[in-house]
């Protein structure tokens, strides 16, 4: 079962398993249609190029519009980006979960939102404080070892 939340503005149930969560365009290319993951996502997430994922798509803007062409076309306003479950200077108890490709702890929080903790090793839960928060990851640093 995975959490519950509302993306632009519709109930939405999200998987425990979501890796990332972003916005982008699908481009034609000949015989077929694709999707680009950012360069961030694979960089500092845990997207590896050349596995297999399961990808939902959800609807930008349910005002698109259609153009003379019979083409659907978006509103000029950007749509608003979800932000990030946490705040620098916050404390969370967290699980690392897995150990990131400089050797630093992973945890998740909401939506699978993945806050980077040095120093910690898989299995352990510590008190961290957040010191930088960026759209799709933060860092924490620990100041409990173990609750």
């Amino acid at each position: 079962m995975g959490l519950c939340n509302e993306i632009e503005g519709l109930p939405v149930e999200i998987s425990e398993k979501l890796l990332c969560l972003f916005s982008t365009d699908v481009s034609e290319e000949e015989d077929r249609y694709v999707i680009e993951v950012p360069r961030q996502e694979v960089e500092t997430g845990d997207i590896d190029p050349g596995e297999v994922y399961r990808v939902a798509l959800i609807s930008r803007d349910e005002a698109a519009t259609e153009d003379d062409s019979g083409t659907a076309s978006q509103p000029q306003s950007a749509p608003s980006e979800p932000q990030p479950p946490v705040d620098v200077g916050e404390t969370r108890y967290v699980e690392i979960e897995d150990i990131g490709k400089q050797g630093d702890g992973i945890a998740r929080v909401e939506r699978g939102y993945v806050i980077i903790v040095p120093g910690a090793d898989v299995g352990e839960r510590v008190k961290i404080e957040v010191t930088e928060v960026k759209s799709n990851f933060a860092v924490g640093e620990i100041i409990e070892d173990t609750f």
